[in-house]
Order: structure tokens, then C-alpha cells, then sequence
């Protein structure tokens, strides 16, 4: 299900929150109401991508993609053609010198690839019978190809003619893919990332090859992001934070975020007993080339890329795992969560009566710096100088299941996609003009 969201605020009802973070009724930075919910899918929906600055599509297990109109909520395609659940989708934006034209392609677990209009609905390219189904997808807009992931890393042209291929060894096959400068391609696979190389004849053939595999991580990789023209990241299983340089291929600053289970008064260690798996796994990352912010277990991880260090956190921002943020500015942010909340955060001094970051609050994570540890059972707590705190400043509730993504449309709203049981997709709007960052909204009408 879809969730158009408007601004304004409407009155929250009884429901349960945690009473850290209930915020009550009154929320004057919080300029989100819901408009409309967006109904049209018969199961799950697991992609939402935006078109273009009106227009958004989404995908799911019933193989359908759906196009709307953010403006009014209306349901504008529906585009028929897969036979089984959608398992990649983005936009493919080709420029052939005259004009610019953006077009959908996904992916099927009926081994198939398609390209859409939006604009018709009409499918103008599919291939069927892969070797294996894909998982993720790469549009490299400078050389008009388009690069697909899975059981093989396979090269594409805007024809859907197979430029080049080559098979992978994992088991899990290729989960995320990344442009990388000097035409080079970064793939998560498992624990590894592999860097593959393209290289372009005079005849415009395009040849890939495998130049590096970078094996630093200890567990899954589960998140892989650029962060700006010289870095990348990438978040695992185990809850690392690697900085990579995107030319060399380096480490820049690795942060290891461990959960702690006991502590000892009178010890300055702390023991680490086996954590649970989904309070230190890194669900998703995001960035705005200054900041990193990662999704961690229930809990929201703010690392600097200049000063390399953390910033702020907080370990339990939902009731459950948070899925999906995004960065509204150097000091604001969102988040979702399974718990089925969407919530906004700003960036805050702590108060003086806060406790150090060696104890208490602070004390439940640990945070490793530049080198990767071995991961001893003992570790040091290691002081966190002019760390800040989250403060909840929005709480947008009331939905029927896990919010797993978002996608913003600045002054035209926010869409939300959620579920199951009811996997809606859910429109909010945000208070026209929109309040730029750092002042306080008006709030909206009741």
C-alpha cells in the first residue's frame, strides 16, 4: 500500500508508544497530515522509485507496476507483463542528443527484464530466459548501457543487447551495485565487494573484467552506498561501517557498532555477550555527501565523512527495526521502521545532566576507529568527544504495517510505501511554501 502525506496534522489517537519517545499531539516542526492512501496491488509491494518530479512507480510480488501522479493520487498506468514477483526496479534515462527521456526497467523472478514508457504504459524492450534471476540493477547513464546483478553481472545496451558478461562464485550472488569513477563498478556479494573494470573499444564494445575483491568485512554485506565522487560505503550484517575510497579502493575509516550486554561497575571493560543478530545489523544507509546515517537494529547511527567520527545516535529510535531513512539536512533526518512508524529527528546539544558517553545511555555501544579489530570478546569504551543527541521533533503513525521505504517530493509530499497485511502506498503532503531547514513550520490544521 502507498501513503500520499500532505501538510498539516491531524489528531493521533490512543495508540501505544514507548513513553521515551512520545511527543504528544502538539509537533510545530512536524508539517506532514495524510491525504490519501493509494490503492492497487494484490500483494506485497517492495519498490517505489521516483520518475520524475509528479510522478512515482511501484512494484511488488504481484508483478505489476503502477504508476501514479503525486499531485492528485491518481493511478496513471498499470503496466502487465511480468508473470512473477518484481525483484529490481529504476529508472533508465537515456540522452540521444536531441531529446531526454526517462523510462522504467525491471526486473522478474521470471528470469525476465523489461523497459517501460511511463508516459504510454507500453513495454518497449523485454528479455526473457536468463540464467538466473536478477537482483539488482545499475543505469550507467554516460555510456547508455544499463547493468544487471545476480547469479552473473551481465552489461546491457539501450537495445537490451547482452554487451558482456561474467559469472560470479558466491552462492548469494551479486545483492548491490554502485558506480564507481574510471569506469568501475563496486558489487556486494556475501562478505565481499568486488570491483569490476569496463572497458570501451574503438568499436564501442565493452569488455568487463575483475580488478580487486575487498574482503574486510567479518559478515553479510547488507548496504552499499556512494557517498560523493571519491567515496563509497558500505554497512554488513555484523553492524561495520566501512569508508571506502572510490578510486584506490582503500579503507578510510572503519567503525564496528557493538551492543552490550552486561557491564561491570567496577571494571572500565566491557563484556560483550553474543548479540542478537538484528540489534547490530545494518538495515540501510544514506547519505548527503557530508553526513552518513545509518539504519542500525531499532537505533539511528549519524557519522561525519569529514571528520570521520560519530556524531550522534540513538540506540532505540523504533520499537523494532528501522528499515529506511533519509537526511533532510546536516541536522535533520527521517526514519521508518517495521514497527509500522515514520518519525523525524533533529540533531541536538546534549543537555548537562546527560551521562558521559563511557556509561549509561552512551555506554551501550561501542564505537572501533580508522582500523578494523579482530573482534575480541573484550573491548575498551572508547570516550566520544562532542557527541549529540536525536531528538524526536515528529511522529508520523497510524499505519496498519511495516513502513518499509520512502521517497520524498519536497513540496509536492511524501510517499510512503508500507505493509503487509495491507501493503498500501500511502501519500502525505507536506505545508505549501515548505519550511526551509533549520526554521520551524507552521503547524497545520486539526
Amino acid at each position: 500500500m502507498l501513503r500520499w502525506i500532505l501538510g498539516g496534522r491531524e489528531a493521533q489517537g490512543s495508540l501505544e508508544k514507548s513513553s521515551v519517545l512520545c511527543i504528544g499531539e502538539e509537533q510545530p516542526k512536524n508539517w506532514f497530515t495524510e491525504l490519501q492512501v493509494l490503492k492497487g496491488h494484490f500483494d506485497i509491494v517492495r519498490f517505489l522509485v521516483q520518475i520524475d518530479d509528479f510522478r512515482c512507480a511501484s512494484a511488488g510480488d504481484d508483478g505489476l507496476v503502477l504508476v501514479w501522479n503525486v499531485e492528485t493520487g491518481e493511478r496513471l498506468q498499470e503496466l502487465r507483463g511480468h508473470s512473477q514477483q518484481i525483484t529490481a526496479m529504476t529508472t533508465f534515462t537515456c540522452d540521444d542528443g536531441d531529446t531526454t527521456h526517462t523510462s522504467l526497467l525491471t526486473a522478474s523472478s521470471d528470469r525476465s527484464l523489461s523497459l517501460w514508457d511511463p508516459d504510454t504504459g507500453n513495454r518497449v524492450q523485454t528479455i526473457s530466459d536468463l540464467q538466473s534471476s536478477v537482483k539488482c540493477l545499475l543505469v550507467l547513464e554516460r555510456l547508455c548501457v544499463f547493468v544487471s546483478g545476480g547469479g552473473e553481472l551481465c552489461v546491457w545496451n539501450k537495445d537490451f543487447q547482452l554487451q558482456c558478461h561474467r559469472p560470479n562464485h558466491s552462492d548469494t550472488g551479486i545483492t548491490a551495485l554502485i558506480e564507481l569513477p574510471k569506469n568501475c563498478l563496486a558489487a556486494a556479494m556475501d562478505k565481499e565487494i568486488v570491483i569490476y573494470r569496463l572497458t570501451v573499444s574503438t568499436d564501442s564494445s565493452i569488455s568487463v573484467a575483475e580488478v580487486r575483491c575487498l574482503s574486510d568485512h567479518q559478515d553479510r554485506i547488507r548496504a552499499l552506498i556512494n557517498v560523493n565522487d571519491g567515496l563509497f560505503a558500505s554497512g554488513s550484517h555484523a553492524g561495520e561501517l566501512i569508508l571506502w575510497d572510490a578510486i584506490e579502493w582503500n579503507i578510510m575509516a572503519y567503525e564496528h557498532i557493538l551492543w552490550e550486554e552486561s557491564q561491570a561497575c567496577t571494571q572500565a571493560e566491557i563484556r560483550l555477550a553474543a548479540p542478537k543478530p538484528s540489534e547490530m545489523s545494518i538495515q540501510h544507509l544514506t547519505t548527503n555527501g557530508r553526513h552518513i546515517l545509518a539504519a542500525v537494529g531499532s537505533g539511528l547511527y549519524v557519522f561525519s565523512v569529514l571528520t570521520k567520527t560519530v556524531v550522534a545516535y540513538r540506540k532505540a529510535a523504533h520499537d523494532s527495526n528501522v528499515l529506511h531513512t533519509m537526511l533532510l539536512s546536516d541536522s535533520e533526518l527521517m526514519s521508518c521502521s517495521e514497527d509500522g512508524s515514520v518519525r523525524m529527528w533533529e540533531i541536538q546539544d546534549l543537555p548537562l545532566s546527560a551521562e558521559p558517553a563511557s556509561s549509561g545511555f552512551f555506554g551501550m555501544w561501542t564505537f572501533g576507529r580508522a582500523n578494523k579489530p579482530s573482534a575480541p570478546p573484550l573491548k575498551k569504551v572508547v570516550d566520544v568527544p562532542n557527541i549529540r543527541m536525536l531528538e524526536l521533533t515528529g511522529d508520523l503513525i497510524g499505519h496498519s504495517g511495516a513502513v518499509q521505504m520512502f521517497v520524498s517530493f519536497r513540496e509536492n509530499g511524501l510517499v510512503l510505501l508500507h505493509g503487509p497485511p495491507a501493503d498500501p502506498v500511502e501519500e502525505w503532503r507536506e505545508a505549501v511554501p515548505a519550511p526551509q531547514p533549520g526554521t520551524v513550520p507552521e503547524a497545520g490544521g486539526e
